[in-house]
């Protein structure tokens, strides 16, 4: 079996999650799905060199040299002398951070112990009582949770993440305890409104609405939608398949041309690689009835599915995941130009939906988890 094969527009995605919002290739590689290896050479053949800047002060430019180095070495010294503390308990690492204070920012013990601060606060207080102390410590992990989704989580998925990594408390007392320290839900965008339209059939309606499929590569949707930003705006398409709800392809560009839709639909192509014939449903936007595209299914051996005119409810797995996306993340954002926009939706996308976002239909499972727990037991078998 071939290996897979990636978009222009997606490795260079990538590499900036790298070089720009500070992931490790570790971390990028494990969420995404591709190896180390294929990430350095993209970062050698994408990222480009420190620029120079006339106007920097030398001073400055040394000040801040000799802060990043102290910060490295910082975390460099505060990893040797607590790694086996991580796998601790959460009290044992407050210990440690307290026991080291003399010697290291707490801000930087905080971070590489991977705990909130508030937590830490909360804990080294004046003795109280157990149940007290059991609140202050289950809303330092809350907070981490909820902060750690992107600020979209409300009670009921944070109750989850507690459950999995060992806590036995009640989703009543989560919720309790977030309405205490002001944590909410992202909630949003009322639900589209239906509009009436002429009846056309350019293509059968094979999904007709039937969005629970057993397998993966079994039926995609796909639709546009667009982003606001101060440049002008952004349209983003999406393929997603209906088995995981996974975002198996996307693309991203300033005009909503005939090449948004196929190079999403190419990219999920390239990255599923089905053996068997796909349904791809859409709407009947100029795009998808375009002769580009039909021409494109046929080469593919993908079948053509649309929704009649005027009907949005067969596309309402791509609306959920759009609604989503301007939910927890669009919405709560000023984009100054595209570049920007681009840079935080691939995150979404890529770093925090498909691996870690859990997905109710996915019985409270990311999609990428979901996907992995199905092969591992169709293996078993």
């Amino acid at each position: 079996m071939s290996s897979k094969r990636y978009t222009e527009e997606f490795k260079i995605e990538a590499v900036k999650q790298i070089t720009e919002r500070g992931y490790s290739v570790y971390d990028v590689a494990q969420r995404l799905g591709v190896t180390t290896h294929s990430l350095y050479a993209w970062r050698k053949k994408y990222a480009s060199g420190p620029q120079h800047d006339p106007s920097l002060d030398q001073d400055a430019e040394i000040k801040r040299l000799r802060a990043e180095l102290k910060r490295v070495t910082e975390e460099r010294d505060i990893f040797k002398k607590g790694h086996r503390i991580l796998r601790q308990r959460v009290p044992v690492r407050y210990a440690f951070i307290r026991a080291h204070l003399g010697q290291f920012a707490i801000r930087n013990l905080c971070r590489m112990m991977q705990v909130h601060r508030s937590g830490y606060y909360a804990w080294i207080k004046q003795p109280k009582s157990g149940r007290q102390k059991d609140d202050e410590r289950l809303s330092g992990l809350i907070k981490q949770l909820w902060l750690e989704s992107g600020c979209v989580y409300g009670y009921r998925k944070a109750y989850k993440d507690l459950r999995e990594i060992g806590e036995t408390c009640g989703p009543n007392r989560v919720a309790r305890l977030m309405k205490q320290a002001g944590l909410k839900a992202q909630v949003g965008y009322n639900k589209p409104r239906h509009k009436g339209g002429k009846v056309s059939v350019l293509a059968d309606n094979h999904l007709n609405q039937d969005f629970d499929v057993q397998q993966p590569n079994q039926a995609w949707v796909t639709d546009i939608t667009y982003i606001r930003t101060y440049e002008g705006w952004l349209f983003l398409a999406v393929v997603i398949d209906l088995f995981s709800r996974q975002v198996v392809g996307w693309s991203m560009q300033p005009k909503m041309q005939v090449d948004l839709v196929l190079n999403a639909l190419l990219m999920a192509v390239w990255r599923r690689k089905p053996k068997n014939p796909v349904l791809v449903h859409s709407d009947q936007g100029t795009q998808y009835t375009s002769s580009d595209w039909q021409n494109f299914l046929k080469t593919q051996n993908l079948l053509c599915s649309m929704s009649r005119r005027g009907n949005c409810y067969d596309n309402a797995v791509a609306e959920s995941f759009f609604q989503l996306l301007k939910r927890e993340r669009i919405r709560r954002k000023t984009y100054k130009d595209r570049e920007e926009a681009r840079r935080d939706i691939f995150n979404y996308i890529e770093m925090f939906y498909n691996p870690v976002r859990r997905h109710g239909y996915n019985d409270n499972l990311s999609p990428m988890e979901f996907e992995r727990r199905h092969f591992s037991k169709t293996q078993s078998v």
